[in-house]
């Protein structure tokens, strides 16, 4: 009896290794795991935010910070036309106000976290990068909040 439940699992597992390199070789390519990142570049709240389903983290007004949210997969070589969707929550006091739109995926040469960059107007981008947001080596600089022009 032990030998057919080990049989059993055998043949579940193998199954299971099957249809994982059946998924990645229907794709694009391999693929890589990587974090989440928010960058705000607006003067509201972000409560949450995600990327193809990855992600939930939350981000000051103005601020930048590392990926803080495992996990995503990613194509480990960029192509053309490769499209995310975004999904982010900004509330307006106690209201939410969840907004989703599809963002295409800047060129990367190595894979890394991908960082959505949140603008006024719900401009968004996404990069992939190995710099934190706040890093000056990172693909989009972010400058944290502007001087106020009368003070």
């Amino acid at each position: 009896m032990k030998w057919i439940m080990y049989l059993g699992a055998a043949l579940l597992l193998s199954g299971c290794a099957f249809k994982a390199r059946q998924v990645e070789e229907a794709g694009p390519g391999p693929t890589a795991i990587a974090q989440v990142g928010i960058v705000n570049h607006t003067g509201n709240f972000i409560y949450s935010a995600s990327v193809d389903g990855a992600g939930g983290a939350n981000m000051a007004r103005w601020g930048a910070g590392g990926p803080e949210v495992c996990c995503a997969s990613i194509p480990r070589a960029w192509y053309p036309g490769m499209m995310v969707l975004v999904r982010w929550d900004m509330p307006d006091g106690l209201k939410h106000i969840i907004k989703e739109k599809m963002v295409e995926v800047e060129k990367y040469d190595e894979t890394g976290s991908i960082f959505i960059h949140f603008f006024p107007n719900d401009e968004v981008r996404v990069v992939v990068s190995i710099y934190p947001g706040y890093s000056t080596a990172h693909p989009i600089r972010h400058y944290g909040k502007p001087k106020d022009p009368n003070s």
